[in-house]
């Protein structure tokens, strides 16, 4: 087996990374397949194990879990607790305490576990964390300050539950004596003052680093990785599972300082999470060997024990939690329907199932694998595929919005936002120019007056219902930045920007990988649109029929026509861009610049 270590983890690898894209094309939750893939995997060709040997993979394993729970700290910022920090609060210690008094009882009396192995489980699926929790964000993509209170109790409840469920690993391995209750409260002292104190410092000593230009711009984000990756270990060797905590709070402490700009590191971590998650999901899963016997064993008790963690135990936990909190009804709902479980529940289950082996809980502990497993496969299923339309409905998401946020307020702006408008679509118009802001509140627009690359805009500014960029400033550079900061937000497919003026290679002044996709056509420029907008051409809508074709629309207008957006059915926006072949199709509505003579002609199609 040592000949196909290298072949077996690069075939991992490739089966995650696939799983993630034919998600994507499916629109389904990415570790449903993942775990699908994974469960093959390992009856086709066994445990990882036998490749990667059994005292290499929990380490593995685990540092990759604190490298996911440092990512996910970072993105947490205290401004999201302005509003309901008092509900997070609440989330990550009475609605974890109610999960867990929940999730044990169930354990008892469905599942047939022991008292002492009821608590443990109960405690092991307090947990949920950023592994699930944001890719369920970025499918569903909810607005306003649900987001923030799922992010932020996913992934703090995350190395609370964690530590958790080893004190009481500890008690159920040992015993429960007269000491028991002290020696607990000790090890949770401990816990954290270790996790935080070395957090804290690390964080300390990365701004020190970073500000002082101590470290090379290549060296950077490798060293950071290292210091995650060792303060990780070191903090786990002086006290258990205290590197959980560690790691999500040097991300935390990086993301909310302002001493230094750690924007490349999140990005990098991002990228990082998807590699991991691919692969961690997939080798944990393929070790659960569960043949039709042990569904057979299950049956549907399993079944019973999932639904009734999500149909009655977490909506209980997330009421109680938000009693006296000024949540919409709608938010209280949504936040009940999710707590899926991840990585961090699937790691620790396997490391108590191998400490308890060869002991008389063994068996206990391989059921306890199994169903850990299947709250993971149930959780992330029932919510991945009802999460978005619960949310919808409520008002609360858009999983394909269509709405326009424009980088510039100017007349011509402000006309095309108000077409868009007038069809139902959201748009929101960002400048620095006061009078351009004051004419556009005054005709009805949502607006912003901060600049378009302010970190202003991007934290503060609701876009639940917005999906694209429109970058149309004078300043090719201003409308580039845009686009580089948004591409991380809606995804490069959907970030566009007006055409550069005419240059040569060597003057060219941003690289072409820099830029979003070029608006209407490549001769779009600024001053070309100002140009025809000031001699009088208007927006105008014409519909396309059987009797009215694009052929017609061009005979009418001219060649000359810029045909800004097309609106292909109800709901639904295409953006012209540079290049690509407008799809003649009756019933298609057309929204271009026209000259004002030729638009004020008498024709049934236009509106």
């Amino acid at each position: 087996m040592e000949n196909y270590t290298a072949l077996y983890l690069a075939g991992v690898l490739a089966l995650g990374i696939f799983a993630q894209w034919l998600a994507w094309r499916l629109k389904l939750p990415a570790i449903v397949l993942l775990l699908a893939f994974g469960f093959n995997l390992g009856v086709m060709f066994g445990p990882p194990e036998e490749y990667l040997g059994s005292q290499a993979l929990l380490p593995i394993v685990s540092l990759a879990v604190g490298v996911i729970l440092f990512e996910g700290g970072l993105s947490l910022r205290f401004h999201e607790l302005r509003e309901s920090g008092g509900v997070v609060l609440r989330l990550v210690t009475v609605g974890l305490l109610v999960t867990w008094a929940g999730a044990t009882l169930a354990a008892y009396w469905i599942m047939g576990f022991t008292w002492p192995m009821a608590t443990l489980l109960g405690a092991l699926l307090t947990v949920s964390g950023p592994t699930v929790i944001m890719p369920l964000l970025r499918q569903v993509r909810p607005t306003g300050r649900v987001a923030s209170l799922i992010k932020w109790e996913g992934i703090v409840n995350d190395p609370i539950g964690a530590v958790l469920a080893a004190l009481v690993f500890e008690v159920v391995a040992h015993g429960v004596h007269n000491d028991v209750a002290s020696e607990s409260l000790v090890l949770l002292g401990r816990t954290a003052l270790v996790g935080l104190g070395i957090g804290a410092v690390s964080a300390w000593l990365i701004v020190q680093m970073l500000r002082h230009y101590w470290l090379p711009d290549f060296l950077q984000i490798p060293v950071v990785l290292a210091m995650v990756v060792t303060v990780f270990a070191v903090s786990n060797y002086l006290q258990h599972e205290s590197g959980l905590v560690t790691v999500t709070a040097l991300g935390v402490l990086l993301a909310n300082q302002r001493a230094v700009a750690v924007k490349h590191l999140i990005e990098f971590k991002e990228n990082l999470r998807t590699l991991l998650i691919s692969v961690l999901f997939i080798l944990l899963s393929s070790r659960v060997q569960i043949g039709w016997d042990e569904l057979g064993n299950i049956g549907w008790s399993g079944l019973l024990f999932v639904a009734l963690l999500i149909l009655v135990i977490r909506p209980i936990a997330a009421f109680i939690s938000t009693v006296g909190s000024d949540l919409t009804f709608g938010e209280r709902v949504l936040l009940g329907w999710i707590h899926p479980r991840g990585i961090v529940a699937a790691a620790v289950a396997s490391l108590f199932a191998i400490n308890l082996g060869g002991t008389e809980l063994a068996a206990d502990g391989d059921r306890l694998v199994i169903i850990t497993f299947l709250v993971i496969v149930g959780t992330v299923t029932v919510y991945g595929l009802t999460l978005g339309p619960l949310a919808k409905h409520f008002g609360l998401a858009q999983q394909d919005p269509q709405g326009v946020l424009f980088a510039s307020a100017s007349p011509l702006v402000r006309e095309m936002a108000k077409s868009l408008q007038a069809e139902g679509f959201a748009v929101m118009l960002v400048d620095t120019n006061p009078q351009h802001i004051s004419a556009a509140r005054m005709a009805g627009l949502p607006v912003c007056y901060a600049s378009i690359g302010s970190e202003f805009v991007r934290e503060e500014v609701e876009m639940g219902d917005i999906g694209r960029l429109v970058a149309m400033t004078p300043n090719d550079e201003i409308n580039s930045l845009a686009a580089t900061e948004f591409a991380e937000h809606f995804g490069s497919a959907n970030v566009y920007q007006l055409a550069a003026p005419p240059t040569t290679e060597r003057h060219e002044r941003v690289p072409s990988h820099r830029r979003g996709r070029t608006l209407f056509r490549e001769d779009a420029t600024p001053t070309m649109l100002a140009e025809r907008f000031a001699r009088g051409q208007v927006i105008k809508k014409t519909t396309l029929s059987d009797d009215f074709t694009y052929e017609d629309f061009r005979s009418r207008y001219g060649q000359d026509a810029l045909i800004l957006f097309t609106v292909p059915e109800k709901g639904k926006l295409t953006i012209s861009v540079a290049g690509r072949k407008l799809e003649q199709k009756p019933g298609k509505k057309i929204i271009a610049l026209v000259d004002k003579e030729i638009s004020t002609g008498e024709s049934g199609v236009l509106d």
